[in-house]
């Protein structure tokens, strides 16, 4: 069973860094039920009964909006510094939710699915491979991609000191902007809005790594 799923891995890897849009092929892999309750994959399947906010996310469930975020992953992969590991960050970034949604108050929430996210992420790496630094990254990757979002609305959750300890702030821009967009249509004063959000949180990062520098 194990080396099957190990060829499936492999080639969704694959598929990952080479299709326009894979989630036409995650899609295949989702009709395969043996697939999607195997581990490390059921931490994919789970998504798939995941609901989310209807006002932040009108697309419907996690997996729904996974699948949008990693099309939109796959069109910006070549602005990445290393396109594997964004790609393989923007597929397992909301693992988390699976574990952290509530409904609180009559609201869905997903709090710190992120911190939650980034052990799962190492988790179902390393079910398949070998390489601490890589998977590092990725997991580095899921447990910042909030940020930006809490940077923007000046939340106390934001954590720039550590994060950029860990990882590039332009590869979780990138990231956060897929993810940000990957929520049903949006008009392009949205789009327009999110790319301001993302440029602001860059020089937020740049402005605390001079003020560090004179520190």
């Amino acid at each position: 069973i194990m080396n099957k799923l190990k060829t499936e891995f492999e080639e969704l890897e694959q598929h990952l860094l080479e299709d326009e849009k894979p989630s036409l092929y995650l899609r295949d892999l989702a009709q395969n039920r043996w697939f999607m309750d195997s581990y490390p994959f059921s931490l994919l399947g789970d998504l798939k009964e995941v609901e989310q906010s209807p006002v932040h996310h009108p697309e419907g469930s996690v997996w729904e909006h996974t699948l949008m975020v990693v099309d939109l992953a796959a069109e910006g992969k070549g602005l990445s510094q290393d396109p594997r590991v964004f790609m393989w960050s923007a597929l397992l970034h909301d693992l988390g939710k699976a574990h952290t949604t509530r409904i609180r108050r009559g609201k869905i929430t997903a709090y710190d699915h992120d911190k939650h996210g980034a052990v799962l992420a190492a988790a179902f790496l390393k079910e398949f491979i070998d390489e601490d630094e890589f998977i590092k990254k990725v997991s580095q990757m899921v447990r910042w991609h909030m940020q930006i979002l809490f940077v923007v609305k000046k939340l106390p959750f934001a954590q720039l000191d550590k994060m950029l300890q860990e990882v590039s702030p332009g590869e979780i821009a990138l990231l956060s902007f897929c993810d940000r967009l990957g929520r049903g249509e949006m008009d392009e004063a949205a789009r327009l809005k999110e790319l301001e959000n993302m440029k602001y949180f860059i020089s937020c990062c740049q402005k605390y790594q001079r003020e560090m520098a004179f520190t």
